[in-house]
C-alpha cells in the first residue's frame, strides 16, 4: 500500500486507549494508513473508536453564542485552522485564507458593522474565512468553515457561523483586516469556551431522507 510505519503494529487485542487518535499516532506517526488497510483487517480495534468520535462530533455540534473570557491556546487554534485548510476544494485550487482575530478592539469593530454578529465582540477569538474569487469560492470557503466548526467542537470549544458572503458589511470587514480586493468574505466564526449548551430542535431523519426520488 505504500504506507510507511514508524513503529510495529502490536497484536490484537488492543489495550483500551483513552483516545483513539493517540494510539494511531503511536502506531503510524504522521503517516496514517489508507482506508484499504482497515478494510483488509476487520478486527482492527481503532476503526470503530476513531469513526465513532467523528460521527459524535458531527451529530452533537451546535451553534454557541455565549463565551467565557478564557483565552484559547494558540496551538489549538493552529490545529483548528489546519482542519479548515484540509477541507475539500474544487479542482484543488485551495483559494481559502484564514485570519485569526484576538485583539479586543478589532473584534469590537467587526461586531459593530454586522447585523447578527454583535456577540463577536465577547468571543475570545474570531476567525474570518476569505476566499479568492474563483468559480467555486463559496463552496470552498463553506467547506473550510464547516471543518473549522467541527474541529472547534472536537476541541471542546463553542463556535457559530456568522454569514459573510453577500452581506452588506463584507467589504468593510475585508478592508478592516487588510485583505486584498480579489478575496471575498465567506464567514466569520466567533469561538471560545462556551457558557451555554443550546439544544435547538432538528428535523427528524424520516422527514428529510428520500430514496431514489423526492
Amino acid at each position: 500500500m505504500g504506507v510507511k510505519r514508524k513503529s510495529p503494529i502490536p497484536p490484537h487485542p488492543w489495550p483500551s486507549p483513552t483516545r483513539g487518535e493517540e494510539i494511531l499516532f503511536l502506531l503510524f506517526g504522521n503517516e496514517l494508513p489508507t482506508i484499504s488497510y482497515y478494510l483488509e483487517r476487520p478486527n482492527f480495534y481503532l476503526v470503530e473508536r476513531v469513526v465513532m468520535k467523528a460521527i459524535e462530533a458531527l451529530k452533537t455540534r451546535r451553534s454557541k453564542r455565549k463565551f467565557l473570557p478564557t483565552p484559547v491556546p494558540k496551538e489549538m487554534l493552529k490545529d483548528i485552522i489546519d482542519c479548515g485548510r484540509l477541507a475539500p476544494s474544487a479542482v484543488n485550487i485551495q483559494p481559502v485564507e484564514f485570519i485569526v482575530v484576538t485583539e479586543e478592539e478589532t473584534k469590537k469593530r467587526i461586531a459593530e458593522v454586522t447585523d447578527y454578529g454583535k456577540f463577536i465582540a465577547d468571543a475570545p477569538v474570531c476567525i474570518a474565512v476569505f476566499s479568492r474569487q474563483t468559480k467555486y469560492y463559496l463552496e470552498d470557503g463553506s467547506a473550510a468553515t464547516e471543518n473549522i466548526l467541527l474541529a472547534a467542537h472536537a476541541h471542546g470549544l463553542g463556535a457559530c457561523w456568522v454569514a459573510g458572503d453577500k452581506k452588506f458589511y463584507a467589504d468593510k470587514i475585508r478592508q478592516l483586516l487588510g485583505v486584498l480586493q480579489e478575496f471575498k468574505l465567506v464567514s466569520l466564526i466567533p469561538m471560545g469556551y462556551s457558557k451555554e449548551q443550546p439544544k435547538p430542535a432538528k428535523r427528524n431523519l424520516k422527514d428529510v431522507l428520500h430514496w431514489e426520488k423526492y
